[in-house]
């Protein structure tokens, strides 16, 4: 097998050539204090004081954390709870923008002289995975024993339709995407760097080959454009050859994913001192006025992005952070851009309708299609018997929810939503065994 499956989706990057445009301050900018995956960080704001970009406004709230930083320059409105697209209520911070976007006097370069402080540093930045999964970066970089790391693999894939934000960064900050890796190679120790470009980037291809000839260990792997690439089981084994087992994190097996956008941010904040406060967002979909790549500052309201981009030119039918595969549905214009926010999509009807549901006809294009080889049929069949051991048995804790299965499914069933309750279902089952067995000692 030379790589994993998956499917062909239609690209539709046209927002490919569009060089990021800056956008100036919003009117008001919103920081919910769960930007990241693990615990919320802890406002150290509060109403009436003061913010300038870069100022921090909520520490880390535990060691998988990250702190959140002003975007924006102006007063503290209100520090109360938000109901964010994802369900979850947090605490948020308000600030009303002065608009004159003036930087904290007190950011520096950190200083940076052993692993120790590297890893500090990337604490300190607030970069988390910004290709969209938002795990803490320097959680990620802090592997106690580093001679565990063989190779670091550039996730440069972007395979999802409409996004091109890292196929930007590839094109516009190669420098700093050098430099990274230089620090990596510096701090942790690692000599072998792996770049993974699907085959329909050529620009980011010849770009990235000609960095690679500057940086010694650097190489480029060329991917199929095939859907879910930039997934993390999939790029490891695309790259390495090495299969992640179920319960396995990439360092089980030699290897760290780090998306290009999050290593080009770790050496811009290493060299300024600015953490992350900014975001480059692809804007798109058959709804949009004007589709393109904008830099906004983290906080700003999604509805003032799409008027950025001279609003709509139809009345959106569905709008989603991220894109079409593995997007959030957005109820609310006032959601902010958040740090792991890659693109703001605005589906026409034709583009979100959703068909009808029909019973299924056990073609098995789920299965055949899906990365891991999962049975989706059979995975939904034992959720709804409350069978537990079936769905260990199935492996539903390795689905991805990349969506291929819902994707080819003649049917229409809401497969990948089927999937995310059976691994609720058994995760809470799982918990409530250990307790059992756990009272029994």
């Amino acid at each position: 097998m030379s790589h994993l499956k998956g499917i062909s989706v239609p690209h539709r990057k046209n927002t490919a050539e569009s060089a990021p445009v800056q956008m100036g301050a919003p009117t008001v900018a919103y920081y919910p204090t769960v930007q990241h995956i693990g615990a919320p960080a802890v406002p150290v704001v509060k109403a009436g004081d003061e913010v300038f970009v870069g100022t921090l406004i909520a520490e880390a709230g535990g060691f998988v954390s990250s702190p959140i930083y002003s975007g924006v320059s102006g007063k503290v409105k209100s520090v109360d709870g938000t109901l964010q697209p994802s369900g979850a209520f947090v605490p948020t911070v308000t600030v009303e923008c002065d608009g004159l976007q003036t930087v904290d006097g007190s950011l520096a370069p950190p200083d940076v002289h052993d692993t120790e402080s590297f890893i500090e540093a990337l604490r300190r930045s607030g970069v988390v995975g910004l290709g969209g999964a938002g795990f803490p970066t320097a959680v990620k970089l802090g592997v106690k024993d580093l001679s565990k790391i063989e190779h670091i693999v550039i996730n440069g894939a972007e395979c999802e339709p409409y996004l091109t934000g890292d196929t930007r960064t590839m094109l516009d900050r190669a420098e700093e995407i050098g430099e990274g890796i230089e620090l990596c190679r510096k701090y942790l120790g690692v000599s072998s760097f792996i770049i993974g470009i699907e085959k329909n980037k050529p620009g980011c291809i010849r770009e990235m080959r000609s960095l690679a000839a500057r940086h010694a260990g650097m190489r480029v792997t060329v991917l199929p454009s095939v859907y879910p690439q930039g997934a993390e089981k999939v790029l490891v084994y695309n790259t390495t050859k090495r299969m992640i087992k179920e319960g396995q994190l990439p360092i089980d097996q030699g290897v760290i994913v780090i998306n290009v956008t999050t290593l080009a941010s770790v050496a811009r904040y290493i060299k300024t001192g600015m953490p992350l406060t900014e975001k480059c967002v692809t804007v798109a979909g058959g709804a949009v006025a004007k589709p393109q790549n904008v830099i906004a500052p983290i906080g700003t309201p999604v509805g003032e992005v799409f008027d950025f981009c001279g609003g709509f030119k139809s009345e959106p039918y569905k709008l989603l952070y991220g894109g079409p595969m593995m997007g959030i549905a957005i109820a609310d214009k006032s959601a902010p851009v958040l740090k792991q926010t890659n693109g703001l999509i605005a589906l026409t009807k034709d583009e979100a309708a959703v068909r009808p549901t029909t019973p299924c006809i056990r073609c098995g294009r789920c299965t055949n299609v899906c990365p891991l080889g999962l049975a989706p049929v059979a995975i939904a069949a034992a959720n709804d018997a409350t069978d537990m051991e079936a769905l260990e048995k199935l492996k539903v804790n390795l689905c991805m929810e990349c969506g291929c299965c819902s994707y080819v499914c003649p049917a229409k069933r809401p497969l990948v939503q089927q999937n995310k309750l059976a691994k609720a279902s058994l995760r809470d089952w799982q918990n409530k065994k250990k307790e059992k067995e756990t009272d029994k000692k």
